[in-house]
């Protein structure tokens, strides 16, 4: 997958509201494999609704939402599978992480779907994000901004065209907030992938190739 297409799009429930003050919705924009993007939000104009039309799970709008020019709302269950293992990775903002599995089992749950990341290299980055000594700790029992660290680890184990992280670092420290920023740019390098970062304040110091107010 190269591009995500926005045309015109539109919730269902913003159809009636005149005070839209958008640069997403209602509006022809491309997210381009390769590139960076923050999409910056207030509270209320649709971010979480804009990560769940992208990953196909709602799909009330107006408009049209493509992948390389294919009509996302024509695609079958099988389709979406496929997207989700092989083209889209998701940072959840509320992260959906097993609170009653480990922090590794978390991660290798995801991973063992197509074995794309060995252990070693998923030991490399706890290690660098500093929870090695929460691999084996279950996640209910790990602090919020610990969750989040598991959670990018486990969005990377898997082959992607687009990262799609919402809210990322909201309860990270500037220290972590960076090399969590550094692990996941140089794997989205690798795999020559495009970063959409949301936010709706505190966000990743990253070099931007566009930004969106939604």
């Amino acid at each position: 997958m190269n591009t995500i297409k926005l045309n015109n799009v539109l919730p269902h429930v913003f159809s009636q509201r005149t005070d839209l003050k958008s640069e997403v919705w209602k509006h022809e924009l491309s997210f381009e494999k390769g590139q960076l993007y923050l999409v910056e939000a207030m509270s209320g104009t649709g971010k979480s609704t804009l990560c769940s039309y992208i990953l196909g799970y709602r799909q009330d709008f107006s408009g049209q939402l493509t992948f390389d020019d294919k009509d996302t709302q024509q695609f079958s269950v099988s389709n979406w599978v496929d997207i989700r293992k092989k083209h889209i990775s998701h940072l959840f903002q509320e992260l959906r992480l097993f609170s009653e599995l480990t922090a590794m089992e978390n991660v290798q749950i995801k991973n063992r779907l197509t074995d794309f990341k060995t252990e070693k290299q998923i030991n490399e980055w706890f290690e660098m994000l500093d929870i090695a000594d929460k691999t084996n700790t279950k996640i209910g029992r790990m602090s919020f901004g610990q969750q989040q660290r598991v959670a990018l680890i486990r969005a990377l184990v898997q082959p992607f065209d687009f990262l799609f992280a919402d809210e990322p670092i909201s309860h990270l420290d500037d220290h972590n907030s960076s090399i969590m920023g550094e692990i996941m740019m140089k794997e989205a390098h690798k795999q020559g992938a495009g970063v959409i970062i949301t936010s709706i304040g505190k966000h990743m110091q990253l070099n931007y190739d566009k930004t969106f107010r939604l």
